[in-house]
């Protein structure tokens, strides 16, 4: 137990009513208020912002990136929480933990009840968040999710319900610790790449898109996002990752302009594999699309955003793409290549 940071973001746990809807207008010091705090825990607040989610810019996330490295230059933190909207929780908390090279945990949480609710979720949430990211079971564990009674890692972790209480899972994968009874439960380690450097301050931040296929689908609105001058592409396909000729096609001519497209599926769980031509991820990735493993859309266009912000040179670009979506502690796919096996679940540890 220690000293733990909550840096405040808004979201609908710092929300209250509007008179036509709920809007986080909270301040971090309100959102503490309502939670028990461990004992013996120590909690500072930073209040960054206070927006509901879906009006995050990459702006926006890397200010709270830069933020946690700023708490984390204090050796008397012993971890930190982020209070954020459910929207975009799952973009923000791959994004920090890319770019995540400190042993402390750092812990997502949000409600889906809003501040005043009775019987709110946040609450709960605040408190487990808290409990995690005191935990000395937790270092090494990267940036986590805490939500109704959860932990789970960042990374493959996504919004799985729109109102109920258990927002978050990993579709393809497990919680890496419970709360039980006022403790942390520990499961396992997560795998993860090689941390990121912080993204380099000052310059214009790459457009990233994303494009869903569908029946009927054409290459319109892929040529659009590059038209309009994405530096990324996230191609959101069918199945294992499959598309048609002529989105293969724009692909390819999207590659040679320098443009990174990443490839995921619209499917909730399992891995994007090429098993498919005609149009396939065989053909796909022959065309220079990265297949993002078990990342789904949000966080697949997170990894072609840290990419994109790694080098301007395009094949730098893609070898950290390619890096960033393998099975951490594999050599990357190549086109081509047998798909990497599901990452293994490292071994339980005590509880902490």
């Amino acid at each position: 137990m220690g000293q733990v940071v909550v840096i405040s973001t808004g979201g609908t746990i710092a929300s209250r009513w509007q008179g036509s809807g709920f809007a986080a207008d909270a301040r971090g010091g309100d959102v503490l208020a309502t939670a028990a705090v461990p004992e013996g825990v120590t909690v500072r607040v930073v209040d960054l912002m206070s927006v509901n989610s879906a009006r995050l810019t990459t702006a926006d996330q890397l200010a709270l990136l830069r933020t946690v490295h700023e708490v984390l230059a204090d050796p008397a933190v012993d971890g930190i929480v982020v209070t954020h909207g459910t929207d975009t929780l799952e973009e923000s908390a791959f994004l920090l933990d890319l770019h995540h090279d400190d042993p402390r945990p750092v812990v997502f949480t949000g409600a889906q009840l809003p501040l005043e609710a009775v019987d709110g979720d946040g609450p709960r949430n605040l408190h487990d968040a808290l409990l995690a990211a005191s935990s000395a079971g937790l270092r090494g564990h990267g940036v986590l999710v805490a939500f109704d009674g959860r932990i789970h890692a960042a990374r493959g972790t996504i919004k799985v319900q729109t109102l109920a209480a258990d927002a978050f899972a990993d579709p393809s994968g497990h919680p890496v610790a419970d709360v039980k009874d006022g403790r942390v439960l520990v499961h396992g380690r997560p795998e993860r790449p090689a941390p990121l450097p912080l993204p380099a301050g000052g310059e214009t931040l790459p457009r990233v898109d994303m494009v869903m296929h569908h029946c009927d689908a054409d290459p319109l609105l892929f040529d659009a996002a590059v038209q309009a001058g994405a530096q990324g592409i996230v191609l959101v396909a069918t199945g294992a990752g499959n598309a048609t000729p002529e989105v293969v096609a724009a692909v390819e001519a999207a590659v040679a302009r320098g443009v990174l497209v990443a490839l995921t599926t619209r499917v909730p769980s399992g891995p994007v594999a090429e098993i498919y031509t005609q149009g396939g991820a065989v053909d796909l990735a022959a065309a220079g699309a990265v297949l993002t493993g078990t990342l789904r859309a949000g966080q697949s266009r997170i990894a072609v955003l840290s990419a994109a912000l790694a080098s301007p040179a395009a094949d730098v670009r893609t070898r950290v793409l390619r890096q960033l979506v393998a099975t951490p502690g594999a050599e990357p796919t190549e086109p081509g290549a047998e798909p990497a096996s599901a990452p293994a679940s490292a071994p339980a540890s005590a509880s902490a």
